[in-house]
């Protein structure tokens, strides 16, 4: 069990990575100089040294050899790869358009696409308010559609992608920064080679934007690491509820920023379908809070209960023992147990200690279930 300090570390931590990537949107905001690719090409290129750096200060690198000879976790890192690209260039993408609103929609809706992925996928089994969360938030996309006067297709594609992130992710079996260099590893030469064609073009910002933009294009690198970090210490501190609930922190992040800073339109057709998938995420805590608290009681129950088996057991050890015959009488007894093997008993109540070792006979085989079930 953690300690209260570890648990104060891990929710600043937690919050620490959601509150970055929930801002995030202002940092890419900076960057609108440069073109979505060229942006996502430098978070490619310069996430590896940050990963790199990580690692060496861990001395975490065990892990490389054995995945080099297993092609189909090796395949999955590369699906992962991809998976992810696909989503920081569209989430980059709808944040230099305009589009942070739905972005965090996006966010928002990942838990319930995730869920239905379990569903279809794992072929999990759902609780009723888990079904129930999930049918809010297909109704709310309705709701969207028709506010948008098109599919969501931004939100939609960045729950999916990231969703699928998350599904293959669970095939690969690496730890957080493990997996983030594995995977950046795969980005690193095709992000250098599209850098490299922009810069023969002349159309590279890192090159013709001055130092400012070249120093912030090299800090997508630690914009990604970090969070990842600090998420990375919050997940081995507290609880998987704890850390489910934080999860909404970054899309209210970009929620509030798209209405106070991008200053998007948000018209009542919009609230209402936020309004549907706030409903469903709150029906799913509720149950996830629910089932947690279930679980610990009936984990506390089983554990009083195997207590209780092993001290009835150790009981019955220690009457076992104390009824078994003692090895080795005194000489001086001898003579007396012979004559009273030819002897004939004499009429009358047994000696005392006939009696006292009759009773502890009894005692030890006595009754089955006397001593309760073994555990």
């Amino acid at each position: 069990m953690q300690s209260r300090s570890d648990q104060r570390a891990g929710l600043v931590f937690g919050i620490a990575a959601y509150t970055m990537w929930g801002l995030l949107p202002l940092y890419w905001h900076l960057l609108d100089a440069a073109s979505p690719s060229e942006i996502l090409a430098h978070r490619m290129a310069w996430s590896l040294p940050v990963a790199v750096v990580i690692l060496a200060a861990m001395r975490r690198w065990a892990w490389i050899r054995p995945l080099l000879r297993q092609p189909r976790r090796l395949a999955l890192v590369l699906v992962c790869a991809l998976v992810i690209s696909t989503n920081w260039f569209l989430y980059i993408w709808a944040v230099n358009s305009g589009h942070v609103l739905e972005a965090s929609l996006g966010y928002f809706i990942n838990p319930l696409v995730s869920i239905a992925f379990g569903v279809f996928f794992l072929r999990e089994r759902l609780r009723p308010l888990q079904w129930t969360a999930v049918g809010v938030g297909a109704l709310a996309v309705v709701v969207m559609t028709v506010a948008y006067g098109k599919m969501p297709w931004i939100a939609l594609g960045l729950a999916f992608t990231f969703a699928t992130y998350g599904l293959v992710k669970k095939g690969i079996k690496l730890d957080g920064i493990e997996g983030f260099s594995a995977e950046t590893a795969m980005q690193l030469l095709p992000a250098l080679g599209f850098l490299i064609y922009l810069g023969a073009r002349g159309e590279s910002v890192f090159v013709s934007g001055g130092v400012g933009q070249a120093l912030l294009l090299a800090g997508c690198g630690v914009a990604t690491a970090v969070p990842l970090i600090c998420f990375g210490a919050s997940a081995v501190r507290l609880p998987l509820t704890v850390i489910g609930m934080m999860q909404y922190l970054a899309p209210t992040f970009q929620f509030a920023l798209g209405l106070t800073v991008f200053h998007e339109e948000m018209p009542a057709e919009r609230w209402a379908g936020f309004g549907l998938v706030w409903v469903a995420l709150a029906v799913l805590t509720w149950d996830a809070l629910r089932t947690a608290r279930r679980a610990r009681v009936a984990l506390a129950d089983a554990a009083a209960r195997a207590g209780e088996a092993a001290a009835e057991q150790a009981r019955a050890a220690r009457i076992a023992q104390s009824a078994a015959p003692q090895s080795g009488a005194p000489q001086s007894c001898a003579p007396q147990a012979e004559t009273a093997a030819t002897e004939p008993a004499p009429a009358g109540p047994p000696p005392a200690g006939a009696a006292r070792a009759s009773a502890a006979e009894t005692a030890a085989t006595g009754p089955a279930d006397a001593t309760g079930p073994t555990p």
